[in-house]
């Protein structure tokens, strides 16, 4: 009922910035919350952050507190994952996920809609 389209991705060096957006289409009003993962090759799919959408409280994995925020737009029904100071190791397939349910929000499993993922490479 719900699709996700992720974009933004692309290839920056160290330092630099990227925003990536997620945008939601279908029966939306439901959703609980919306987050981010990423996974790199050869690794685990990881949380990364998530906004919780009754009152936009987000939550931030350790490895990118103070670097990258997320923020929404309700009317274009669009999250966006804004990226700073990016390093070598936030080098990842990125995915846009949705839930309607009350889930753990660092975790992948209770989220029952994904957007295909946006490349994001930083070079040294």
């Amino acid at each position: 009922q719900v699709q996700l389209v992720e974009s933004g991705g692309g290839l920056v060096q160290a330092g630099g910035s990227l925003r990536l957006s997620c945008a939601a289409s279908g029966r939306t009003s439901s959703t609980i919350a919306m987050a981010w993962f990423r996974q790199a090759p050869g690794k685990e799919r990881e949380f990364v952050g998530a906004i919780i959408w009754s009152n936009s409280n987000t939550r931030y994995a350790d490895s990118v507190k103070g670097r990258f925020t997320i923020s929404r737009d309700n009317a274009k029904n669009t999250v966006y994952l804004q990226m700073n100071s990016l390093k070598p190791e936030d080098t990842a397939v990125y995915y846009c996920a949705a839930t309607d349910r009350i889930v753990v929000v660092s975790t992948r499993y209770g989220y029952n809609y994904w957007g295909q993922g946006t490349q994001v490479t930083v070079s040294s």
